[in-house]
């Protein structure tokens, strides 16, 4: 009896109507908190994306490093041994590559595999900013860990080219030898230019050039 008289003076709501009571409800915390979480991801994203591009605009090197197994103890330790104009990021592929994007770093997609570590070097001895984590490695034995590939002047360097760049002579080796160029014929001279370390190459071959007019009768 009560439940009949119940469903004359309350029936139940057509279909439509418990949609549109359900569509205004407010979001639960729930909810609320996971679009918080969500709009915070994307922000980290953004700033990592800048932070690397940034990176990139006075960068003469970028390496991969495979740190799978590193503790954040190892990434201090390795972080306290390296230049000052090296710079090591943590950063997901598909952020690099995303920055990268457009520009001749985008060789560097063989590399967008795995986990990476980036280095970004900014100085202009690339041995020099290399060997530390040759050290790093060898005392931490991270065997596994090694480089995955680089891009330098444009081109790529997989890892089994890798050993060209940890051995390009320094700017004093290569003004040593441009010097003992400059002794002898012109000619020598474009040999030293084409060498692996090309620092200053159109300043050198302008004065190659000053050189053959001054010398043609």
């Amino acid at each position: 009896m009560e439940a009949s008289i119940l469903s004359t003076f309350y029936p139940p709501l057509p279909l439509s109507n418990k949609s549109h009571f359900c569509s205004t409800l407010k979001p639960t915390p729930r909810r609320q908190a996971f679009t918080v979480r969500s709009a915070i991801s994307r922000t980290k994203k953004e700033e990592t994306v800048e932070t690397v591009r940034q990176e990139l605009q006075d960068c003469r090197l970028l390496a991969g490093i495979s740190y799978k197994g590193f503790t954040v103890r190892q990434f201090q330790q390795l972080r306290a041994q390296i230049p000052e104009t090296t710079k090591v990021i943590v950063a997901k592929n598909t952020l690099v590559l995303k920055a990268i994007e457009g520009t001749p770093w985008e060789a560097l997609k063989p590399c967008m595999t795995g986990m990476n570590a980036w280095f970004f070097v900014h100085g202009e001895e690339i041995p020099a900013a290399l060997k530390p984590y040759r050290t790093f490695q060898k005392e931490q034995k991270l065997d596994g860990n090694d480089f995955t590939g680089a891009v330098f002047e444009g081109k790529f360097y997989g890892p089994d080219e890798f050993k060209a760049l940890e051995t390009l002579p320094s700017r004093a080796e290569v003004y040593a030898t441009l010097l003992g160029s400059l002794k002898g014929p012109a000619s020598a001279v474009v040999g030293t230019l084409q060498a692996p370390a090309r620092n200053l190459v159109m300043v050198l071959q302008a004065h190659v050039k000053k050189l053959e007019e001054e010398g043609s009768p």
